[in-house]
């Protein structure tokens, strides 16, 4: 691979509100306290609530179809190093890794919080959409 500063990387930022996890929490069914109750978060090792590991991976898929269109993914691979919490001015990023196939498009995704701390880490591969006629 290339040395990531000559790679395409594309950012965007978006803050959590404690409504869109329980909004996220209404629409998977994951209500575990620690995204929806700050009462208990508070006094969990996290000290608050923390965002669902796919409410994040959602913000990534987001930015993957703003700048690729119809692009399929043809594989994720995800880690959740540490909490993304509410409040906070996140960072999403798709660094460009080169062409995975003739048709497909390797991609890192991150989601970092102001302290330098990656929320989400991953490698996806896009199945990208042919052009039309």
């Amino acid at each position: 691979m290339p040395a990531e500063n000559s790679i395409t990387t594309m950012t965007a930022r978006r803050t959590l509100s404690q409504a869109d996890l329980d909004v996220y929490a209404q629409l998977s069914g994951d209500h575990n306290p620690i995204h929806v109750d700050p009462a208990f978060a508070a006094h969990t090792r996290f000290g608050a609530t923390v965002a669902h590991g796919m409410l994040l991976f959602s913000l990534v898929r987001a930015q993957l179809e703003q700048h690729y269109p119809g692009a399929a993914m043809h594989s994720q691979h995800l880690t959740f190093p540490a909490p993304a919490y509410t409040q906070q001015s996140l960072e999403i990023s798709l660094v460009i890794q080169g062409a995975a196939a003739a048709d497909e498009l390797a991609i890192r995704t991150r989601i970092t919080r102001p302290d330098g701390q990656r929320c989400l880490e991953g490698d996806c591969v896009l199945h990208l959409a042919p052009s039309p006629q």
